[in-house]
């Protein structure tokens, strides 16, 4: 199916100025309550995995909500441009706080896992979904701004939820971190039910179930390929069984996609220059961003002793210049209609950052990470309200849900494979450090290390694990300084469409 082909979507009622700024609010407390529950885990993280066990295997608690979200995410893009973004939006709330609350209730890593799985079906779906709902009710012009001011309520979450997630451990537990964004939901639901419009028709065109569950399975072998081939090697049988299944799932889907009568993701969008190019910068630029929240708080509480809570407040400075960045964005899309040479400036930013970032260690002030965190959130804010205002203005509106997605899915790829690679560089590089540095003077070894326990070790042996902790993250960021410079290139090849007036 090519892009003029492509079938109309359901009409919605166009809402007066009131209701239009009710369902913006609605909007942002949705997008608000999703990406809580992505965000508030990263600190309450090492002491969740330290009372569970297993310091090894901290990475798939943000692994297994990334690969939950990617792949939720184009199937609800897909489904909310046949059926409308209001019941989308509505069962996907449902989805996140069951899964929150099979979370909030888990006694063991396995529960825990399995509970972000389920929150990400439905934080993924949310996400997007609220994107392309303002593209349906903003003309393109003002698109650029709205999508600057959802950039920054992503990042007043990204706050938040660091914050909350600190304190809640350090005052009630970890468990509590599941439940404290549920009255959100609720209010959202509620409010999104009164402010939405409702879709004037719906379509009659099938569901592409085939097409859904192959794209399934090829995402989910992308994102664990790399997780996989930390623990067994790349040459392991696990590995090469699970790179068989990547490529008959690749097969399969374009296959099946080529036929469907409504592709759930139409390949006509990999011809077009803006979803290509600003998918490829998103992949890349998620690498660094998910990088960065997953390990500096671990850095922070283990290298340099800081609480929970303080870990969490050195994402603000990150999140005040993501903010600052993707609201100006947003403004000069919006008065100018122009857009490519802000993601190209902004992620050689980020290069530059990632590559500050790469030397810091135990000796480091607290206020150069602070000043560097503020040039990460500067980098990253233009390529969030750039890429998915530049999509919704190149691609029909009857994909607009599934082009939406595809940012999101990008993005969250890219998180999600350089969660797991970053994961498997540290856990090597901490292995190689501290093999000889812990001689019996922690039971359970490596994986047993917390800050609680590094603080009751000897001086002599507490430096070599700092020491050791430092060296190990390094090569990280090293990896995410490389990510982003390949997006300052990619985005050199953006061809700009001047967003219309009206």
């Amino acid at each position: 199916m090519s892009l003029a082909e492509a079938p109309a979507i359901p009409a919605i009622e166009q809402p007066d100025p009131a209701t239009l700024r009710l369902a913006l609010a609605a909007i942002g407390a949705t997008l608000l309550f999703a990406s809580l529950g992505q965000t508030i885990v990263s600190t309450a993280m090492p002491v969740m995995v330290a009372d569970l066990g297993g310091m090894d295997h901290i990475t798939w608690v943000i692994t297994a909500y990334l690969l939950a979200s990617t792949i939720g995410a184009p199937v609800a893009g897909k489904l909310s441009d046949l059926y409308g973004r209001k019941a989308v939006l509505q069962v996907g709330i449902l989805i996140f706080v069951v899964g929150a609350v099979i979370c909030g209730t888990a006694s063991t890593m396995g529960t825990v896992i399995a509970g972000r799985v389920v929150q990400g079906l439905g934080g993924g779906g949310l996400i997007v979904t609220c994107m392309t709902t303002v593209g349906d009710l903003m003309p393109p012009r003002e698109r650029g701004k709205a999508q600057g001011y959802l950039g920054a309520a992503f990042g007043v979450s990204t706050v938040i939820g660091p914050l909350l997630g600190g304190a809640i451990v350090q005052s009630i537990g970890w468990h509590w971190v599941f439940f404290v964004n549920l009255p959100v939901g609720v209010l959202a639901f509620v409010v999104l039910n009164r402010a939405l419009p409702t879709p004037v028709e719906r379509s009659d065109k099938p569901v592409d179930y085939l097409g859904a569950l192959l794209l399934a399975a090829l995402l989910g072998s992308v994102v664990l390929v790399p997780q996989v081939a930390g623990t067994y090697g790349w040459s392991g049988l696990p590995t090469m069984g699970l790179i068989l299944v990547l490529i008959l799932a690749l097969g399969g889907f374009v296959i099946t996609e080529r036929r469907a009568q409504e592709p759930i993701l139409p390949l006509s969008l990999f011809t077009n220059n803006t979803f290509l190019v600003v998918n490829a910068v998103g992949f890349l630029v998620g690498m660094g961003m998910f990088g960065t929240i997953t390990f500096l708080p671990l850095f922070l509480q283990m290298v340099k002793g800081v609480t929970p809570t303080a870990s969490g407040l050195f994402l603000v400075p990150m999140m005040g210049g993501l903010i600052l960045s993707s609201t100006m964005a947003g403004r000069i899309m919006s008065s100018t209609g122009r857009y490519k040479l802000m993601p190209t400036l902004s992620t050689g930013l980020l290069a530059l950052a990632m590559l500050a970032m790469s030397r810091l260690d135990a000796d480091s002030a607290l206020w150069i990470i602070g000043a560097v965190m503020v040039l990460v959130g500067l980098g990253l804010g233009p390529v969030f309200a750039v890429g998915v205002a530049a999509i919704q203005n190149a691609v029909p509106r009857s994909m607009m849900g599934v082009g939406t997605a595809s940012t999101n899915m990008f993005r969250l790829i890219g998180g999600s494979v350089g969660t797991a690679v970053f994961g498997a560089m540290f856990s090597a590089g901490l292995m190689r450090n501290l093999a000889d540095a812990l001689p019996g003077e922690v039971s359970g070894g490596i994986g047993a290390l917390g800050a609680e326990v590094v603080n009751a070790l000897p001086a002599e042996t507490q430096a070599r694990v700092l020491d050791g902790f430092s060296d190990a993250l390094h090569p990280i960021f090293w990896a995410a300084a490389v990510a982003a410079l390949l997006a300052c290139i990619a985005s050199m090849l953006l061809r700009e469409e001047p967003f219309a007036e009206g």
